[in-house]
């Protein structure tokens, strides 16, 4: 679920991924192929995704451009909101790996011009390490 902004003084903007995945299941890599018919219209000229999670019904994609997040929305999920995060715009990024008793694990990434970080919430599984790669190497690549 892309987040929302709370409250007049606070706005944190925050994704959760994987409320409910202890329940129905972790992070999962996507086959990017599977994708491109979805993303056609999306992706720029020489713009290819090239990694892909699911958690639940919600997507992270990394493209060779930018950082893409699905939410789908309803009951059918046939709604979707697409947030565009060009790399360049991160500023900085961070992981909190989970504990023995705090289940979940985060990333959370500022933007440029943004006060409050985007957080993306993991439940406890290898995902939330090969995530924070895949954006290292993006972010860092500028």
């Amino acid at each position: 679920m892309l987040g929302r902004a709370d409250g007049p003084v606070r706005r944190e903007r925050q994704v959760t991924v994987g409320i409910l995945s202890g329940l129905l299941g972790h992070a999962s890599e996507v086959d990017v192929e599977r994708l491109e018919q979805e993303f056609s219209t999306l992706l720029v000229e020489g713009e290819a995704i090239e990694h892909a999670y699911r958690v639940l019904r919600d997507l992270i994609v990394f493209t060779n451009l930018r950082l893409v997040l699905v939410d789908k929305q309803g009951l059918t999920g046939k709604k979707r909101e697409y947030v565009s995060v060009p790399y360049g715009s991160i500023t900085r990024f961070s992981k909190e790996t989970a504990g023995r008793f705090d289940m979940d694990a985060e990333i959370r990434l500022w933007l440029r011009g943004e006060g409050s970080p985007m957080t993306f919430e993991f439940r406890k599984d290898r995902n939330v390490h090969d995530v924070y790669r895949i954006l290292s190497s993006y972010v860092l690549k500028g």
